[in-house]
């Protein structure tokens, strides 16, 4: 109701896990990374965990989107309900993996499941289960899970896996009992919420990515208030920002200040502690923030900067002073460059 009043195109902070809307502060691009990695280097296992709401399903979806937009040869499966029974969790697998196999028995799924498994690497491919909510898995599901995580040939793992779950997933995998499991995970990552900067970066990615062309409709004491209340996690965030903007178009003011964010934050039943994550400012934020020095004046970047592709950068020599980018390096920049590319 409100996209026509702030000149959006599309809602810029709905509850939905759209790739288009993934920031990439250091941690996500990290969490990527190594999801990215685990599957590119055929690694196994990989384990993302983060509090609610900072943005797992979204990466996971990220991930995803990332693999069939380069028409890579990525045979994927998705479960996000994993309270399921061994033959449940079976049954999903084979229907995600498109596995055509009518029989009851398990001896004879798992032979369906093996041959799709080895046809997809001879052609080439990589086959990839990703387990969204993974700490909801009971222990009979995770010990099903390694046991699937053991087919490979004497070179590499036929299956890659993709855990994705609340901090809850660490302390299940501290058991004795799954200590065979723990010890095949090949790569960890951890989410956390928002620093201030990296929230006003986050706003602002998302109004752009939904059509702004212009100023932020945001005041910057209304963005505090809302890093406040929402302690930079991405899902409070979303809440508390959409729920601003529809108060905002009501009252019809074109700014939201921080009275607007109050009342929002008592609507939806939000104090304001303290943020549970500190300012952090990266050297370069720092040198962005310092105020220029007189009679200095700073050149436009050229948009022909966005306009490379990951061939581009592949191609580029490279310095001795920057290290060599991997396949995943190069495919997450070419994400980004699309991202300004379609701003600027």
């Amino acid at each position: 109701m409100y996209l026509g009043y702030y000149q959006l195109m599309d809602e810029p902070f709905r509850l939905t896990p759209d790739p288009r809307f993934l920031h990439l502060s250091e941690p996500h691009q990290a969490a990527l990374t190594s999801v990215l990695e685990g599957i590119f280097y055929r690694k196994g296992l990989v384990m993302i965990t983060g509090p609610i709401g900072t943005g797992k399903t979204t990466l996971v979806h990220a991930a995803l989107q990332l693999l069939t937009s380069k028409k890579m040869a990525i045979k994927s499966a998705l479960l996000f309900n994993p309270t399921l029974s061994r033959d449940e969790f079976m049954e999903m697998m084979l229907e995600e993996f498109e596995v055509n196999c009518t029989s009851r028995s398990k001896a004879k799924r798992l032979m369906a499941l093996q041959q799709m498994l080895l046809d997809t690497q001879r052609s080439g491919g990589t086959s990839v289960l990703f387990i969204d909510e993974a700490h909801l898995l009971s222990s009979e599901l995770l010990e099903e899970i390694r046991l699937l995580g053991n087919a490979d040939t004497h070179q590499e793992k036929l299956l890659q896996i993709v855990l994705s779950g609340q901090p809850e997933l660490v302390t299940m995998m501290n058991r004795p009992e799954l200590s065979a499991l723990q010890q095949r995970i090949a790569s960890r990552a951890q989410l956390r919420p928002l620093s201030q900067a990296e929230t006003r970066a986050y706003i602002a990615e998302r109004l752009h990515a939904a059509g702004l062309d212009g100023p932020t409709p945001f005041s910057a004491q209304a963005i505090e208030a809302i890093y406040k209340c929402a302690r930079g996690v991405p899902r409070l965030l979303n809440m508390v920002c959409d729920a601003s903007l529809a108060l905002g178009f009501k009252s019809q003011r074109r700014m939201i200040q921080p009275d607007i964010v109050d009342d929002v934050a008592i609507s939806l039943g939000l104090n304001q502690p303290e943020p549970i994550v500190e300012e952090k400012r990266t050297p370069a934020e720092k040198i962005l923030a310092a105020p220029s020095p007189k009679n200095v004046t700073t050149e436009p970047v050229s948009s022909a900067v966005y306009q490379k592709t990951a061939v581009d950068l592949l191609v580029e020599p490279v310095s001795s002073a920057v290290y060599q980018k991997t396949a995943v390096d190069l495919l997450i920049e070419a994400m980004k460059h699309k991202r300004a590319t379609a701003r600027g």
